[in-house]
């Protein structure tokens, strides 16, 4: 258990008000009545929205009290499906899980009266992250160039990006307490994508599946997670049935065909899912690592160097930016300039004759230039840590869906992180993706978290 996180001072509200002599269950009461007082007053001004929302808004929260895996799994599928933007880009998908959230963290305050997580080696870096893209947020105001910076918000946006990621992992990790609800959601991403490559497949259909996708949905981490959560299942899972573990395959063989044969010039939907699949057959058995040694090397050399030279302006350009971006972090190499603020200083720094704005298209260069070196280093902590606690759970976990789980994550990990250094967007960029790209970057985040919501289920179990 973390106990060195285990009473947070900032969240002590209510111990304070026991130790000054006030009721905190009669405060929060008080305040609840207050807040529908208010929003009575504002029913009577704005009645023809307010009259249908309160109570609806009242009855998700409770639903999302007591279900909170089904309030995520609506709140995924939601800011897939539903075509609503909000200003700056901000989607179903980041106000859920912020939501939800939240009413977990009133929950414990209100219960426990202070914040506690599960696993100090997996939050640790989590927070640290968080706090650190703060301080680079604070650094971001200073005048680092003569030239203007971002948008306070599209700094704001930048900033949610990271909150949100680590709130689904923490979220996920604390709330998903039954196995079940794992499986729900690692199957209806499994289909929800198996139902996207038919659209591909039979464009009649196609027409109206499309519309079940928006913006954003359908990035390189929602091809990544779906072929390596389907074939995870199909490769791990001695429980399925083979008639299942056919359906699975099927799933991903077209995954496959449509990202490399009908969209192959997107190396984006094929490359981070081909890494996944080659990592759980090595997991499989280590004699796949000899066949791929044998066979597939040469095949698979010549497959990235034709992916590289079908793509070489792009990898070059690629090359020149990072080299202008490494030259525009030497401002602050510490925190970096702020959360999107290198994209607005790079006109200054002219790529191939022109002054133009542009990004990194690399993960990695993204996190240094908006948060500098400590900044990479807490990302990096973050997912070894995270990667460990899937290596340590492979064999602890139940045979069937839990191992299949396990063994998915760790395909899904190794993807992730070379995803990265391709430029998918792990954390995506404001000005690159932007905020629609939440909907389907917060995938691997989600599926992270189950990691530790196992820990917590297995090494509890041994204290």
């Amino acid at each position: 258990m973390l106990s060195t996180l285990r009473s947070l001072p900032e969240f002590n509200l209510f111990i304070l008000a026991r130790r000054f002599g006030f009721n905190p269950e009669q405060i929060l009461r008080w305040a609840i009545v207050s807040g529908i007082l208010l929003a009575s007053f504002v029913v009577g001004i704005r009645t023809s929205i307010l009259y249908l929302a309160l109570p609806v808004g009242v009855g998700v929260a409770l639903l999302f009290l007591r279900q909170p895996a089904i309030g995520l799994l609506l709140t995924l599928l939601g800011g897939m499906i539903i075509p609503f933007t909000g200003p700056g880009g901000v989607t179903i998908t980041m106000l859920g899980i912020l939501f939800l959230t939240g009413l977990w963290l009133l929950g414990m305050i209100v219960e426990r009266g202070d914040i506690q997580f599960n696993s100090a080696q997996i939050v640790r870096p989590a927070l640290l992250l968080l706090v650190i893209v703060l301080l680079a947020l604070a650094m971001g105001q200073l005048p680092w160039y003569r030239a203007q910076a971002a948008p306070m918000s599209a700094q704001i946006g930048g900033v949610m990006v990271f909150v949100t990621s680590i709130a689904a992992f923490l979220f996920v990790g604390h709330q998903f307490k039954e196995t079940r609800w794992l499986a729900l959601i690692t199957w209806v991403v499994i289909l929800y994508g198996g139902l996207h490559m038919v659209g591909w497949i039979e464009p009649h259909l196609g027409r109206y599946i499309s519309r079940l996708y928006q913006g954003g949905a359908t990035t390189s981490m929602f091809w990544t997670w779906v072929v390596t959560l389907a074939f995870g299942q199909a490769l791990f899972n001695r429980r399925l049935l083979i008639g299942w573990r056919i359906v699975l395959l099927v799933i991903v063989l077209m995954t496959f065909y449509v990202a490399y044969v009908l969209n192959g010039e997107w190396k984006s939907g094929w490359m981070p899912a081909a890494i996944s699949v080659a990592t759980l057959l090595l997991l499989r058995s280590w004699r796949f690592g000899y066949v791929l040694a044998l066979l597939g090397i040469m095949p698979a050399m010549d497959l990235v160097a034709n992916a590289v030279a079908s793509d070489e302006y792009s990898y070059s350009t690629r090359m020149d930016a990072w080299a202008i971006v490494g030259e525009i972090i030497k401002a602050n190499p510490v925190l970096g300039l702020g959360p999107a603020n290198y994209y607005w200083y790079t006109p200054l720094f002219r790529i191939r004759g022109y002054a133009v704005n542009f990004n990194s298209h690399n993960q990695y260069v993204d996190l240094i230039a908006q948060t500098g070196f400590l900044g990479l280093f807490a990302y990096i902590w973050l997912l070894a840590a995270i990667g460990w606690l899937g290596w340590r759970l492979r064999n602890r976990v139940a045979d069937g869906f839990e191992k299949a789980y396990v063994y998915g994550v760790l395909g899904g990990w190794v993807a992730t992180v070379a995803a990265g250094a391709f430029g998918d967007w792990v954390l995506p960029f404001v000005y690159n993706v932007g905020l629609v790209g939440m909907r389907s970057s917060i995938l691997p985040w989600i599926f992270f978290g189950g990691l530790l919501a196992l820990e917590h289920k297995y090494y509890d179990k041994s204290r």
